[in-house]
């Protein structure tokens, strides 16, 4: 194909993008971890066999069990992301989705059918994770590569807000399943419906042909880093500069406390209405909302990042987000519930806005190339960025509330910020030296 650039984009393009977003819809089948624990974790049963109806042969687990193959899920998921990208980039998309679709629904089949510990921690933590890796692997670098960097932004949210989006249906689906079902029945019908249609939506992924150049019409200067030429980056070219581990940092740091405030929502509008029998009794109410407002900030964040720059973009949401997590241990104290809902709702915007952002830091730094390989590298800072739940709950424990566990988030959130202005963009010049470029 000629290398000369296109006046617009492709349908293929809108097609991959599309399809991308419908295969993480079902990869966040990890949303729904949350509805399957309640089901098996009873810690004064733990050890015991049920005996009851359609969940007879499976073993009561304590918390710390079924918090294994969740965090095992993550870090596999995290680390399998690498080797997808480079599926994607030298195999296909198509391969990847396909791949990852089976080894899910895999997975998922094996826990259930094993009723057991053991099932759970391969099938849906290593196997589970496999899937949910590769296959989330395939679609934004695919898509991304279609178009220009004026249109990153808006595209990688999109995207990225079907995995966001999920949080919206799939609890209330799993907890359906759980209790027309039983467990079993529930993990063996989501594993192998969603993987179906990942590998459905997966054959309609496509990525450029060779010397395909996508159009450009950038007429807004928050964009001008990102529109000069950018050199497409080998990964160990790409690994030799700091500005690749600033991105894994800034990763790190966007998603750290995201973390922390999906994994308390439900603990903190029962804290803070506990004189509300309505609102402690309907506790999932602040974790949908959170759920909608996190896949609107994908797609939110990426288009406004389109307009005013990634490195704005970024701060912006850091910032605002920092104020709100700040605040929050008074808003709790103070029970009321619409500053709890505004202040929780921002720091859902901020981690959706960040998977948005991220993948387009990486292919204006990078060029789109390589993109799927080099980004499974970026996202390693999401799977660190774990880390702060954990913490959290530490400190939860060790003083009766997480204050301290918020104040610390977001003067990391501050310390992002920080990182990102400094943040250049690095300059190709074919021998390992490298020149900072405000990008």
């Amino acid at each position: 194909m000629s290398t000369q650039a296109i006046e617009k984009v492709p349908t293929q393009a809108w097609i991959t993008t599309f399809s991308g977003t419908a295969i993480n819809l079902c990869l966040g089948i990890l949303y729904a971890w949350s509805i399957w624990k309640s089901a098996l974790v009873d810690v004064d049963k733990a050890g015991q066999v049920m005996t009851d109806g359609m969940n007879a042969g499976w073993v009561y687990l304590t918390n710390a069990q079924a918090a294994t193959p969740f965090s095992l899920c993550v870090i596999i998921f995290a680390l399998l992301m690498i080797p997808g990208g480079r599926i994607q980039d030298r195999i296909s998309p198509k391969f990847g989705a396909t791949l990852g679709g089976l080894l899910l629904a895999a997975g998922c089949i094996l826990a259930g059918t094993m009723k057991s510990y053991t099932g759970l921690i391969i099938g849906f933590g290593i196997l589970g994770g496999a899937g949910m890796g590769i296959g989330y692997a395939a679609p934004t670098p695919a898509a991304l590569k279609w178009f220009g960097p004026e249109k990153r932004g808006l595209i990688a949210g999109l995207v990225v807000g079907g995995y966001g989006g999920a949080a919206l249906y799939i609890g209330g689906l799993g907890a359906y399943l759980i209790k027309n079902y039983g467990i079993s029945g529930s993990f063996i019908a989501l594993g192998t419906f969603f993987a179906v249609i990942v590998v459905i939506a997966g054959q309609m992924l496509k990525a450029p042909p060779p010397g395909y150049q996508p159009p450009s019409n950038v007429t807004n200067a928050g964009q001008k880093g990102a529109t000069e030429k950018t050199h497409n980056w080998e990964a160990g070219d790409m690994m030799k500069t700091w500005q690749f581990y600033a991105l894994v940092v800034m990763f790190i740091l966007t998603t750290q406390s995201g973390l922390l405030i999906i994994s308390s929502a439900n603990g903190l509008l029962m804290k803070t209405a506990k004189d509300m029998p309505f609102f402690v009794a309907n506790a999932w109410l602040l974790v949908s909302f959170g759920g909608l407002v996190n896949a609107a900030g994908r797609v939110g964040t990426g288009f406004y990042s389109d307009k005013i720059g990634r490195l704005n973009a970024y701060c912006l949401n850091c910032g605002v987000s920092a104020l709100c997590l700040f605040a929050l241990p008074y808003v709790i104290s103070t029970a009321n519930l619409l500053l709890l809902f505004i202040v929780v709702g921002i720091a859902y915007w901020q981690y959706g806005g960040g998977l948005a952002l991220m993948p387009s830091f990486t292919a204006d730094f990078f060029g789109a190339k390589n993109l799927g390989f080099n980004y499974g590298l970026v996202f390693i800072g999401w799977g660190l960025g774990f880390f702060m739940a954990r913490l959290g709950g530490w400190i939860q424990d060790v003083t009766g509330s997480l204050d301290y566990a918020f104040y610390i988030s977001g003067a990391l959130l501050v310390g992002g910020v920080l990182l990102a202005r400094i943040t250049t963009k690095p300059q190709y010049d074919g021998a390992a030296a490298y020149q900072p470029q405000r990008g």
